[in-house]
């Protein structure tokens, strides 16, 4: 085919889709438009406009395995082969929620779902009836979905970050729904106990991403995952782990593995599908069976855990299981940072790498490790932006939504030869910046 300018391509778009995308934060901020791919394989993107990417956005975690990953691609075809079936239960689902249920320290039940959005919904819902109450501590800074139930609280400017959980993220969220809403800072151990002190009879859940993605990449201070797990069970709280990022980026049990602090119920997703819509709530048996159709929790749904994802997600597993796969990743990890960590002290330049297995923060201007959202909203974003836009220039691809910090990352499928053209990318880039700090 032909190449088109994305340019070009964006205005056809503009006028049958909103915005010219099918979800807001494709638009990178950086270069004015999304990059529509004509093919994706292994760690690089095609553009329409004919340019080669390295990719580190890898479709915002979901792509931990690359591109068209083979086993992922035979998965597919089984799927065909088999109809499809999208609306039924097959073998591959119980196998996959076995094979979960091994994996996951939290879990002894699954309930699949496609979205990490659906999987938060349906959980708060199940801890709002597991408890009898319905108000949910969340954290300044954390992503949990689009809902109603959690696009409250989680990013509000510095002025109002003192009445955080008054902050609708988005028109169209009624104001009654902030009254189920306690926002707080993250890796705050004290603040989280004067609230469970004065309203712990009405907290459901202390939901967070134990790995604060959403604002680069933040990780817990030491003792605070326990100490909120020590809290939610003097109060008789649910200890709620967002894991739809987190999950498999260090171990096949995700971040309650790597932090050693197992929480109530947790949901993972992103990367479970090997790059196919999956995501899923783990949790006891007790708090699980709540569910119908053998409790009074209504989840449901045509398109739920459609085969091809199942098959997917068994393909993913399968891949990460394999005895050498987190050991090379991880060895990989450790070399990516400490160039990057040296081109940065080289230049001299204020900039923060929060860091989770192959995922990462690029959080500019500032000159101290972050501890929460506070910290992120200290990210330039302008500086971030030129930074994109001279990466891409240079054929590495990240991704960036204009306002505070993004998490960028690269995949199994990213080699050495991969990582060392990426770095040297990236320190052009810092150095045709670093007069603007």
């Amino acid at each position: 085919m032909n190449p088109v300018s994305h340019d070009e391509l964006l205005q056809r778009a503009r006028q049958v889709l909103p915005g010219g995308v099918c979800a807001a934060t494709r638009l990178n901020r950086a270069l004015g438009h999304p990059v529509y791919v004509r093919r994706a394989a292994g760690a690089r993107l095609w553009g329409v406009d004919g340019q080669v990417l390295l990719d580190m956005s890898c479709s915002h975690g979901a792509a931990l395995l690359g591109h068209g990953h083979p086993a992922v691609l035979g998965a597919l075809a089984q799927a065909a082969e088999m109809g499809l079936c999208c609306s039924s239960d097959t073998e591959y689902h119980v196998q996959l929620a076995e094979w979960l249920c091994r994996l996951i320290p939290s879990a002894a039940r699954v309930r699949f779902t496609n979205s990490g959005t659906e999987a938060t919904l349906h959980a708060l819902r199940l801890c709002r009836a597991a408890t009898g109450r319905d108000r949910i501590i969340r954290f300044t800074g954390h992503f949990h979905g689009y809902h109603e139930y959690t696009y409250i609280g989680g990013h509000p400017p510095l002025e109002q970050l003192d009445r955080a959980g008054l902050f609708r993220e988005s028109a169209g969220i009624p104001e009654p729904m902030t009254q189920f809403i306690i926002a707080l800072p993250f890796n705050d151990l004290p603040a989280v106990e004067q609230a469970l002190k004065e309203q712990g009879e009405q907290v459901a859940a202390v939901l967070l991403e134990p790995v604060d993605f959403n604002s680069g990449g933040i990780g817990p201070q030491p003792g605070y995952l326990q100490g909120l797990r020590e809290l939610t069970r003097r109060y008789g709280t649910l200890l709620f782990f967002d894991e739809i990022q987190s999950s498999f980026k260090k171990s096949t049990g995700g971040a309650q593995q790597d932090f050693g602090v197992t929480p109530d119920l947790c949901t993972i997703g992103k990367s479970l599908g090997g790059g196919l819509p999956l995501s899923a709530i783990c949790g006891s048996a007790a708090l699980m069976d709540r569910f119908k159709p053998v409790g009074d929790v209504q989840h449901s749904g045509t398109f739920n855990a459609p085969l091809p994802s199942i098959l997917g997600g068994l393909a993913f597993l399968s891949t990460i299981t394999e005895p050498a796969f987190y050991p090379e990743l991880l060895v990989r990890c450790e070399r990516f940072y400490q160039r990057l960590d040296g081109v940065i002290e080289r230049l001299g330049i204020p900039v923060q790498v929060p860091r989770h297995g192959p995922r990462f923060g690029l959080m500019m201007g500032l000159d101290h490790p972050p501890i929460d959202y506070r910290d992120a909203l200290l990210h330039r974003p302008e500086l971030m932006l030129e930074f994109v836009r001279r990466t891409v220039a240079g054929g590495v691809y990240f991704h960036d939504y204009g306002g505070g910090p993004c998490h960028h990352g690269f995949s199994a499928a990213h080699t050495d030869g991969d990582l060392e053209q990426v770095l040297g990318v990236m320190e052009d880039a810092f150095k045709a910046i670093a007069p603007l700090f």
